[in-house]
């Protein structure tokens, strides 16, 4: 089959993508890298367990799962000024190398016999500390490459890769582990970066540089404190420079806390889960295991919808997505039986696909391409505070109400966050534009 074949074949709003041949070799590298992440999820947690002392696997658990994602968000804050001008392919390809060598040394030092804990979480953290910057990378090179009417479903694509590596991911790595060792399941992630990085070096993305077209009073401003630095108290070259950015434009800043909420809202959803099957439903790893795999597979078919919803306006289905998730919890407050509530999981991921699609793409629409990869970044860093600071919550909040009472209360609240945010945007709508706005 020619690829002109297999491109008639896709869904309409996702053909024009193909047209693109810098796309077109791009995604399946980025897809293969979500799929090496998706298979680390589980040996970098099982390795940790290996190689632990007597006694301190729960404590090196722990610090091998945050090493592996939290330095990002310091690497975000720390390398602003070095960093945020790079063009995007760069910044991808600088954090796919660091990952590709860094995780390769692990499987290396376990080979050796020189894999000691401590020189382990070193690795993990060291691996991660661009990965803020390589994802907003990622999606700023996807708005380099193509036109904004094709950007919602290339970010669907992208979402959806991330979305079926959480399902494929953690079940291959399983299979692989009846024969090797998770080391090296760590390796074949850092050889995924390795062919990321590669593949990055072929693409050139047009409209990469800063534009030369008029600029608007947001994107003048930004580049005035970029240039006042410090003793102007703008700061725009320190850590906080995405920040300082989003707060001069209140609609970025509105989705950035949307976002960060809804994620938090999540995190005790995630604790109670787990027990919500053993002590609700007196069931084993397999029942847990078929939520989290329905689940997947709703996000993944509901982030490939996303490409078809480039006909509605963003914001309106952006927040009647968290609303649906929320309405998807609420019946296990209601002592559902498990059908029903798999039935509604289900649909929850469904509904929740295209969340991150359409967020990456308002904030592509909204921000000037000169400090997109900034924006991006400062996004990331502080996205990835929400999901740990709801998920320590969830511990009190199981014991205190039960998991049924947790996952019920999660889901109400999601839903009176989609309406503040509705009431929010309502309100901001109505009055008159203070500057004016790139879309």
């Amino acid at each position: 089959m020619t690829p002109a074949q297999t491109t008639r074949l896709l869904p309409q709003a996702y053909r024009p993508l193909f047209a693109h041949t810098g796309f077109r070799r791009l995604l399946p590298a980025l897809a293969a890298s979500d799929l090496g992440d998706g298979m680390s999820v589980v040996a970098v947690a099982w390795l940790a367990i290996e190689i632990a002392p007597p006694g301190r696997s729960g404590l090196l658990l722990g610090a091998a799962l945050a090493a592996y994602a939290l330095p990002g968000a310091l690497g975000a804050l720390l390398f602003g000024r070095l960093l945020r001008r790079l063009p995007a392919a760069r910044l991808l390809a600088a954090d796919s190398r660091i990952r590709a060598v860094l995780l390769g040394c692990v499987p290396l030092a376990w080979a050796a016999g020189l894999l000691h804990p401590v020189l382990y979480v070193a690795l993990l953290a060291g691996s991660s500390v661009l990965h803020a910057w390589g994802n907003a990378g990622r999606y700023s090179l996807v708005a380099q490459m193509l036109p904004p009417d094709q950007r919602l479903a290339a970010n669907a694509l992208l979402s959806s890769s991330v979305a079926a590596s959480i399902v494929v991911g953690p079940a291959l790595a399983g299979f692989l582990a009846a024969g090797v060792s998770p080391a090296w399941l760590i390796g074949l992630d850092a050889l995924s970066f390795a062919v990321l990085a590669v593949q990055v070096g072929r693409v050139r993305a047009p409209g990469g540089e800063p534009k030369t077209e008029p600029k608007t009073e947001w994107e003048s401003e930004a580049e005035a404190d970029a240039e006042a630095g410090p003793q102007a108290g703008a700061g725009a070259d320190r850590p906080s420079a995405g920040l300082r950015l989003l707060r001069k434009q209140p609609e970025l800043l509105g989705v950035l806390a949307l976002t960060w909420f809804f994620n938090f809202l999540y995190g005790p959803a995630e604790v109670a889960l787990p027990l919500h099957v053993t002590d609700d439903l007196h069931a084993g790893a397999a029942l847990l295991g078929l939520y989290w795999a329905l689940f997947g597979a709703g996000a993944v078919l509901g982030g490939l919808a996303a490409g078809a919803l480039r006909r509605f306006p963003l914001w309106p289905v952006t927040l009647g997505i968290v609303a649906g998730w929320g309405f998807a919890l609420v019946p296990f407050g209601l002592g559902a039986s498990a059908p029903v509530t798999l039935a509604c999981f289900t649909l929850g991921g469904l509904i929740y696909g295209p969340f991150t699609a359409l967020s990456y793409t308002l904030f592509q629409e909204r921000t000037p391409a000169a400090w997109l990869t900034t924006v991006l970044a400062a996004r990331s860093a502080a996205l990835l505070t929400a999901g740990p600071v709801g998920t320590a919550l969830g511990g009190p909040l199981t014991a205190l109400m039960g998991p049924r009472g947790v996952l019920a209360a999660s889901g109400i609240a999601t839903v009176a966050l989609a309406a503040v945010g509705a009431a929010v945007r309502l309100r901001s709508t109505r009055r008159p534009a203070s500057r004016p706005v790139r879309g």
